[in-house]
């Protein structure tokens, strides 16, 4: 799964649930939205995606990556250089993106870059836990 981690029914249907949790644990920057439908990835910060409405599918490691299934209450946290898009969404799909410490992301369009080696956040955006991103 090119590394990011996906946290299954952790979150509530509702957006304020996943700024506060990811809050709590450094991850800020909040913005509400979807998922572009396009491949691209950050070379500047990890990302965390929580859906706070509907369903979707999230194709996560550029054209040749595996395509997941998520749902309200489902996190994605994306390491920096893995590309990512919206296959398809129902037609409410929303979700909460935040950035470990607030970093304002670089937008990059393309596979990815597996290269990209950034250090691991403090904490994971919904566990809390250690260094890094908890499965």
């Amino acid at each position: 799964m090119s590394g990011a981690v996906i946290h299954r029914r952790v979150g509530e249907a509702d957006p304020e649930w996943f700024e506060n949790r990811f809050a709590e644990n450094g991850w800020t920057g909040a913005w509400r939205n979807g998922v572009y439908g396009y491949h691209h990835y950050h070379a500047t910060t990890h990302e965390v995606l929580g859906c706070y409405a509907g369903s979707a599918r999230l194709q996560l490691g550029g054209p040749d990556g595996d395509v997941h299934d998520i749902a309200a209450g489902d996190v994605v946290v994306i390491p920096a250089g893995v590309a990512h898009r919206r296959v398809e969404a129902s037609d409410d799909f929303a979700v909460v993106g935040a950035y470990p410490d607030g970093v304002t992301p670089d937008l990059q369009e393309g596979e990815g870059d597996p290269s990209i080696a950034l250090d691991l956040p403090e904490r994971d955006p919904v566990l809390g836990a250690g260094r890094g991103f908890a499965a």
